[in-house]
Formats: C-alpha cells, sequence, structure tokens
C-alpha cells in the first residue's frame, strides 16, 4: 500500500492537531510543586489518558510513580503474530523562565510567522501528538493498528527524579515490547529526518561553601574577610581551561565523534550566538555536543543585584551539570567531578558536594529491523534518506528499558530540531515537522509489521 491515502490523512488531521495541542499546553504541568500546582499535572495526565482512551487504546490508566507523579499507561492486542510497539513521551515540561521574554503567553498555543508557540510545544506535548496523530491517520486509513501497542507517557522526565525508571524496575513485564520508540527527540535540521543513536548522561551536584558565621560590611572587614561568593566564583572558573573545554582530571575531553558533522556557522546560527563571540571548547562542533563531556553552572545562590547590600557573603551555592558521552561510566565521572570541586575550594572555606541526580549515557545499536523499518517510513515520508546524529541531552530511561529489556531495540525520534528552542524563551514546533514525523511514525508502524511477518 503506498503512502499517498496515509499522508492525506495526516494533514487533513493537522487542524485538530493544533487544536489538541493548545489544549494540552495550556496546562502548565511543570512536575515541581515548589513553582506550579500540581493539580495541573494532573490535568495534564487526565488529558492524555482520555485523547489514547479516545483512540480504542485499552487499560488506559494512571501510575502512580515513587516519586509522587503519574504516568499515563494504555495498550492495544495487536493481529496474532504481530510485534509489539511501545510508544514513549512525557507530559511535563519545563518551567517559562523569564515569562517577559515570551513574545506570547507561555502557555497559551500561539501562531507566528507559520511555527506554533508555547511551552512543551515541542518538548515534549508535539511529540504526544505526533504519536497521536499516526494512530489516528492508521485508524482513518486502515481502519485498525498493524501492530500491538503500547504507550506510556512520563510527568516528571523534566526534574529528573526518575519515578518511571523506579516504577518499571518494579514492574518489568509492564512495558515489554520488540521496539520502543521514544518520541523526545528530533531532526538534526527541519526536513532532514533524524534517528538520535547516542544520548550523553547527566549528573548534577551542588556545592555549598561557608566562610563565616553571617555577612559583613564590606567597609569594615572588606580585603580580609573570606568572601564565599568569591571562593565560589574562584571553584567554578577552575572547570574549563583558558580555551572553554573540560578541565576536571578524570575526564577525557579529546574523544571525535565519528558521524555527521555540524558545520560552526550553522550551529552558531542555531545556538543564537552573538556577533564577536567565541564559540568554546576545541574540536569540532559535533566534538563537543556528543562526544565529550560538558559542564555547565545551572544556577548560583547569592544575592541579587537588585537589593544588594554592601556586604562580604557568608555562604554561597551553586547548582553544576555534567553531561558524559557514551564510553563514560557515571559514578566515576560524577567521583571527579566531586573531588575537583573540593579540591579547588580556596581560603580553607568549608564546602559541601552533594550528588543530586544521575543518569548513565546511552548508545543505540541501529542495525535491526526497527531501524531499516524507519529508515524506509522517514525516506517516505521527507523524501530524502534518513541520517543518525548525537543528541547532547539526556534520557535516564533508556539505559532502564535498556537494562530490562536487552533484546528490545529502542529508536529515538521526535518532532524538535534546533530551531524549536526548548528549555528556551518562546519554544515553538514547526508544523510541517509535525506533519511529517507523524506521517513516517504511521508509515513505520505499518512497515515494522510487514518486517516482522516476513522475517517470521
Amino acid at each position: 500500500m503506498t503512502q499517498q491515502p496515509l499522508a492525506a490523512a495526516v494533514r487533513s488531521l493537522m487542524p485538530r492537531a493544533k487544536a489538541d495541542l493548545a489544549e494540552l499546553v495550556a496546562f502548565p504541568s511543570v512536575a515541581d510543586p515548589r513553582q506550579f500546582p500540581v493539580e495541573e499535572c494532573e490535568k495534564a495526565a487526565r488529558w492524555v489518558a482520555e485523547a489514547f482512551a479516545a483512540e480504542g487504546l485499552t487499560g488506559v490508566r494512571l501510575l502512580d510513580t515513587p516519586d509522587g507523579t503519574q504516568s499515563v499507561y494504555a495498550e492495544l492486542p495487536g493481529p496474532a503474530g504481530a510485534p509489539t510497539v511501545l510508544l514513549y513521551s512525557h507530559y511535563d515540561v519545563q518551567p517559562p523562565l523569564d515569562e517577559s521574554g515570551w513574545l506570547s503567553p507561555a502557555f497559551e498555543l500561539t501562531e507566528r510567522d507559520g511555527r506554533w508557540y508555547g511551552r512543551g510545544a515541542a518538548d515534549c506535548k508535539g511529540n504526544i501528538l505526533m504519536h497521536l496523530t499516526a494512530l489516528r491517520a492508521l485508524r482513518e486509513v486502515d481502519g485498525a493498528f498493524p501492530v500491538g501497542l503500547k504507550v506510556i507517557v512520563e510527568g516528571s522526565e523534566e526534574q529528573g527524579t526518575g519515578g518511571l525508571e523506579r516504577y518499571a524496575e518494579a514492574h518489568p513485564e509492564l512495558l515489554t515490547a520488540d521496539v520502543i520508540v521514544i518520541g523526545d527527540a528530533g531532526n538534526f535540521a527541519p526536513g532532514l529526518p533524524t534517528v538520535t543513536a547516542s544520548l550523553r548522561g547527566m549528573t548534577v551536584v551542588e556545592i555549598a561553601v561557608s566562610t563565616l558565621a553571617g555577612n559583613l560590611h564590606s567597609g569594615a572587614f572588606g580585603g580580609a574577610a573570606p568572601d564565599a561568593l568569591q571562593a565560589l566564583v574562584r571553584v567554578l572558573a577552575t572547570l574549563h581551561d583558558e580555551l572553554g573545554d573540560v578541565a576536571v582530571k578524570g575526564l577525557r575531553a579529546d574523544q571525535t565523534w565519528p558521524g555527521v558533522e555540524y558545520p560552526d556557522a550553522k550551529f552558531r546560527d542555531d545556538a543564537k550566538v552573538l556577533d564577536g563571540v567565541a564559540l568554546t571548547g576545541t574540536g569540532s562542533v559535533a566534538d563537543r555536543l556528543w562526544a565529550r563531556p560538558s559542564v555547565t553552572v545551572l544556577g548560583i545562590d547569592a544575592p541579587p543585584v537588585i537589593g544588594a547590600t554592601s556586604s562580604v557573603q557568608a555562604s554561597a551555592k551553586a547548582l553544576v551539570s555534567l553531561r558524559i558521552p557514551p564510553g563514560m561510566e557515571l559514578k566515576g565521572a560524577q567521583d571527579a567531578l566531586v573531588a575537583h570541586l573540593e579540591a579547588a575550594v580556596p581560603f580553607g572555606a568549608q564546602a559541601r558536594v552533594t550528588r543530586l541526580s544521575g543518569g548513565e549515557p546511552f548508545s543505540a545499536d541501529t542495525s535491526g529491523p526497527a531501524y531499516e523499518a524507519m529508515g524506509e517510513a522517514m525516506q517516505e515520508a521527507f523524501g530524502v534518506a534518513m541520517v543518525a546524529s548525537g543528541e547532547g541531552g539526556s534520557i535516564p530511561l533508556c539505559n532502564t528499558l535498556r537494562t530490562l529489556y536487552p533484546q528490545t531495540e529502542i529508536v529515538l525520534i521526535g518532532v524538535e530540531e534546533p530551531t524549536t528552542q526548548i528549555h528556551a524563551v518562546n519554544e515553538s514546533v514547526d508544523p510541517v515537522e509535525l506533519e511529517r514525523m507523524a506521517l513516517a511514525e504511521a508509515l513505520f508502524l505499518r512497515r515494522y509489521a510487514e518486517l516482522t511477518k516476513a522475517n517470521a
């Protein structure tokens, strides 16, 4: 069967996809009760559950995961002998950050210059709509699904609390499948169909520095009194060398990426680097993003500029993130970071480094039938050949799933691409990309069922 009726069905479903995405984006489902009411996540979870139930999936239920959040589960047996495909995504989102920096309300889907703007429009509510639109198109054209289906939509992925990982480990039978499609990635460039073949792992640590019993007047005591904020800044400055490469002892920073390259000019444009500002680090951009570790200071607890007093600071705190490429072991990298921070503290200041979260890097085996089927599906949907790229981000669940189901293929795709600005202000999704990816997923489900049957 050719793709034309399926492509037409997906296209006709795009107005519905936009309306649904608007409803879903309207929930400020940030899984952090310190910032947003937990009820918003609960509303989003119910919306997702009802949406998949409406497409004929059964066994739809909300899973109470150990971190206190809810994940949505649904399933539907397939035809006799058909493989089972698990579709993953998450409904929780990043905080909006600086809401004054948004050109339209963060939780109101707004069309502008052909794109749909809103927090979660791409990461990851757009990917939920990719799954839904693919299933709707198959039902409309074929009247049924060619494979058995399972769906899991996580409620705390952005917070990295590990609730779904621990739930899966306690209920390993729940997510068994022949292939798992992770809808939380995207294309290397708009219009270039991409599977993500590797993910960096991540650990986050907190460093707290104390030097005084309390703040002191900077005129009366400054110059001799040890300043905790100054000490912290000096520690953080040691994390990179003069070229911007990671300078943590024990962490290699010279690996190379063997696959698709990322031209400097394209990266500068994608990242919106200001004129005259140099990129950091050495090696190719692809090396730095996908093959080497990176360290980022995520936040600092210090007095804000507005309201600051003339004081020597008694204490200061920072949150530091370390991303590690495949081939590095999480605990060893974490140990190296902690040791580096502790050793770099000046003045004999008191310092406490706390390990907060972590996930191992992931590398996919792209040689199986699921990747063959996805390549053919993406070629049809986009008209160009699929490529494999790395991803500098982390999805700890991937390693949990690989450990639980070592024979299962894991394929990472999605509607995200560099211009979506996930995790930043003015996040958006290109509806053309959403349409093509929904078509690619529908074609994949068909083609994977055909390949499995032929190889049986």
